[in-house]
């Protein structure tokens, strides 16, 4: 843990590791997908294994190299990385008897960019640990058009040397790579990120049904918020209302960029965590429960900014 005067340096975004890499990626999903072949574009040998045979033919046709399994995905690697949905399968992946630690070279860097829960994260650092392996975790912010451009912000935790050689790798991918300091802090300032994201985006839903039933056009409302307090990357980038933001999902009924299970799952660590820490967290657990009831719903695969029908209390007749 750093003490309250630390700044941790920030690395070029875009540094590039000396020479070419081989990596070896698990995890070619919405998002393991475009990032990996953001390396595989900056010139690296990326050897891509996925569960799912649509993912493997998709980041093949971006310039990632398929293999049939974890053993052939981690042979010869410089550094590995891992981009999962949960805790188990991280565990699975990194722990099981076909998984990274029982066929990677010691010297292979470990990198896991999932957004786990901090026991899982704790458990895999002391394991590649005790196994003789660096581990950082490195979770990611950016949702997938960050992923896919190159953009992403990475929080990156663990020994500083091993922080540091990840910040090689991980530039094509990256418009940010933050040090968080020791084991677990990367989850840490992910969890908390996320669940500020979901608060935020609960309220601007809220605000935008308000502003609607008292009259204000949408576009002069989002004009007004977007430069004055009500403003957050909810509302610039996700805005549940169609017609005014681009990127929005609520422009193409609500089709995912950031499905309501991944959302219910991430402020679903944040409120495990304040539960192991003492933590109220009156707020978000909350809006946890507005997104278990869009699951509930059959809205599971939609998009989270899908909130908004239950601020507006059109969910039921939405379906």
């Amino acid at each position: 843990m750093w003490t309250q005067s630390f700044r941790p340096e920030r690395p070029d975004p875009k540094q590039r590791s000396l020479r070419m890499a081989v990596i070896g990626w698990i995890g070619l999903g919405n998002m393991g997908g475009n990032m990996s072949a953001n390396l595989a574009k900056a010139g690296h040998d990326v050897r891509g294994f996925d569960l799912n045979p649509a993912a493997l033919a998709a980041a093949e046709e971006a310039g990632v190299k398929p293999v049939g399994s974890i053993a052939e995905a981690v042979d010869g690697a410089d550094v590995v990385f891992t981009m999962l949905p949960k805790g188990e399968h991280a565990r699975a992946v990194y722990l099981g008897e076909d998984g990274v630690l029982a066929h990677a070279d010691t010297r292979t860097l470990l990198v896991d960019s999932s957004t786990i829960d901090i026991a899982s994260a704790q458990e895999l650092h002391d394991a590649a640990a005790a196994a003789g392996f660096r581990f950082v975790d490195a979770p990611v912010s950016g949702g997938m058009s960050g992923a896919k451009a190159g953009t992403l912000t990475f929080m990156v935790g663990g020994e500083a040397g091993a922080v540091a050689d990840a910040t090689g790798y991980i530039g094509p991918m990256a418009a940010n790579i933050i040090p968080t300091g020791g084991a677990t802090t990367g989850q840490a300032a992910k969890i908390c990120n996320n669940l500020m994201l979901f608060i935020n985006l609960a309220s601007t839903a809220e605000g935008a049904v308000l502003a609607d039933r008292l009259g204000l056009d949408k576009q002069v409302f989002w004009d007004i918020a977007s430069v004055s307090s009500g403003d957050s990357w909810a509302l610039r980038t996700w805005y549940p209302v169609p017609g005014v933001v681009p990127t929005a999902a609520s422009n193409n009924d609500f089709a995912p960029t950031f499905t309501t299970e991944l959302a219910n799952k991430d402020i679903g660590l944040a409120i495990s965590a304040a539960e192991d820490t003492g933590t109220p967290l009156e707020i978000g657990k909350h809006v946890q429960q507005l997104f278990q009831q869009l699951i509930d719903a059959g809205e599971a695969g939609k998009d989270c900014s899908m909130i908004i029908k239950l601020a507006d209390g059109s969910l039921g007749s939405a379906k």
